[in-house]
């Protein structure tokens, strides 16, 4: 008698929805790249700055209040971006996921924007992930999007298997 051999790996969970830690290495990483982001762009501001004004040399001080804005606009930018032009950020990438919208597509502009606003101002609605039937976070359900594996490419159809 044979049985039917089970994929393993990342063939098995293609184009599944992804769960809670994996959700959230994905955020890590994502926060990382934006923190890069932001001292980078600092420090290039702090260098322009003393090539054409001269010493001293001294970062950007914004103050609490305004560094939080700054970086979370910035975070906005990248991850409303990154989900509709790609459909997954830096951290979705190394940790093999995409955000879709319910069908597969790429989310509209609209729905990427409000789902990075809900991820930045409420990130514990990721914590619904586990309970969820569909492994859906507040703010998949919120805009209608879903986050799956995918670790091959995409296929608005569902899963694609790699070739060969």
């Amino acid at each position: 008698m044979t049985s039917v051999a089970r994929p393993r790996g990342t063939v098995a969970v293609q184009g599944l929805p992804a769960g809670l830690v994996t959700r959230v290495a994905a955020a890590v990483i994502d926060l990382l790249v934006v923190l890069g982001t932001v001292a980078v762009i600092d420090l290039g501001y702090a260098v322009l700055r003393h090539l054409l004004l001269g010493p001293p040399f001294t970062l950007p001080d914004l103050g609490p209040w305004g560094a939080a804005g700054y970086g979370s606009a910035l975070a906005a930018v990248y991850l409303a971006g990154s989900w509709r032009t790609v459909g997954r950020t830096v951290g979705d990438h190394v940790m093999g996921l995409r955000v879709t919208n319910r069908s597969g597509g790429r989310l509209p502009l609209a729905a990427a924007v409000l789902r990075a606003v809900l991820y930045l101002v409420f990130p514990l609605g990721l914590l619904w992930i586990p309970v969820s039937r569909r492994r859906a976070s507040v703010q998949d359900l919120v805009v209608g999007s879903a986050v799956v594996h995918d670790w091959y490419g995409h296929s608005r159809t569902g899963v694609h298997r790699p070739h060969g």
